[in-house]
């Protein structure tokens, strides 16, 4: 299976842990569960066997940090962190945080060609925390339910794509939050589409 056709959550988890395996820690359940809020490690066990069973993930049987990534050496990444992306209302890109990681490529579909920093919590039911560093392939279109980054009125936000006949909205995860719904006549481009997350500290 491609990292791409999982369910946001789920891939939001198996980025966090392929950054903290390339790191060469292997995360215990409980330490998923507190990463994500999860109530229970019952939940983090369905997505650790769940990224298991479709092969993006290898764990030994019967040890308590038995994760690894398969496959052979990680091919790293040189990725910019190049500014804050909203989640919630739209924020003022300021480029040049002047940050680079290198980062292992797996962790990330399709190829990343940037990094920004959410701010906000309006992404967290699909996983996209305040402070999580987001990889961003760059492109002018996407398809209808695609997580992307969008320019409106010169100022950037992270959001599900909606698109139909009355138009486009920009819908967050988290019912605290309204959609954003753009008006005929604002400025409005699609920057890229999410393809993956970092989780520091």
């Amino acid at each position: 299976m491609d990292p791409i056709e999982l369910p946001p959550q789920r891939a939001a988890v198996l980025a966090w842990l392929r950054q903290a395996l390339v790191a060469g820690q292997s995360p215990s359940l409980a330490d998923i569960a507190a990463a994500f809020g999860f109530a229970s490690r019952n939940a983090a066990q369905k997505h650790v066997q769940a990224l298991v069973e479709a092969g993006l993930l290898d764990q030994a049987p019967g040890r308590k940090r038995g994760l690894a990534l398969p496959g052979g050496p990680a091919e790293l990444l040189p990725l910019a962190v190049l500014g804050r992306v909203a989640a919630g209302q739209p924020i003022g890109a300021d480029i040049g945080l002047d940050q680079q990681l290198w980062l292992d490529r797996r962790m990330f579909s399709p190829r990343p060609d940037y990094l920004l920093k959410v701010q906000g919590d309006s992404m967290i039911d699909d996983g996209i925390l305040d402070g999580d560093l987001v990889g961003v392939h760059r492109t002018p279109s996407a398809r209808d339910g695609q997580t992307v980054v969008a320019r409106i009125d010169g100022e950037l936000t992270i959001k599900r794509l909606q698109q139909s006949a009355d138009g486009v909205r920009l819908l967050p995860r988290n019912p605290a939050h309204a959609p954003i719904v753009v008006e005929a006549g604002q400025d409005f481009a699609v920057e890229g589409v999410y393809c993956g997350l970092v989780r520091q500290g």
